[in-house]
């Protein structure tokens, strides 16, 4: 609950800051100088780009939420067996182990989005976690897709 919280303030923030950057924008863009307006259409790019990433995120996050709460009634979320440092660093041998587990069970059953989101939780715990949002991203379209088939 702590980080949704969090979450919520910092997309708060985001939209308050994408909003200001906007009116100053426009108030760029219709200035009579045409290095003025240039940089307001820069700003606007800009500002499009915050907006495409925060609800990419958004998105993202609901996604990956959402099969976590299906897998969590279906008794199928992943166990987290691995042993933690002090610092919360993960025992690296365990981590493989597992990893290696839920990769194999994902090789076996390609087509099943809940062993990519589980492949997924075993990559976050390896520390890989560009490798992790892809595999979550993956099992998140194949959900989509089954669920509307």
């Amino acid at each position: 609950m702590k980080a949704k919280i969090w979450t919520s303030l910092v997309i708060l923030l985001l939209i308050i800051f994408l909003g200001a950057a906007g009116y100053n924008a426009w108030r760029l863009l219709t200035a009579e100088e045409t290095a003025a307006q240039l940089i307001g259409v820069g700003a606007v790019l800009v500002i499009a780009l915050g907006a495409w990433v925060l609800v990419r995120e958004l998105l993202f996050g609901l996604g990956s939420e959402r099969l976590g709460r299906i897998l969590d009634a279906e008794g199928g979320l992943p166990e987290d067996r691995v042993e933690r440092s002090p610092g919360g660093r993960p025992n690296r041998q365990q981590a493989d182990e597992q990893f290696g587990r839920y990769a194999a069970e994902a090789e076996a059953n390609p087509e099943d989005w809940r062993s990519w989101f589980r492949l997924s939780v075993a990559y976050d715990v390896a520390s890989d976690r560009s490798r992790a949002r892809k595999m979550m991203r993956r099992a998140i379209r194949m959900q989509r897709s089954e669920s509307r088939s």
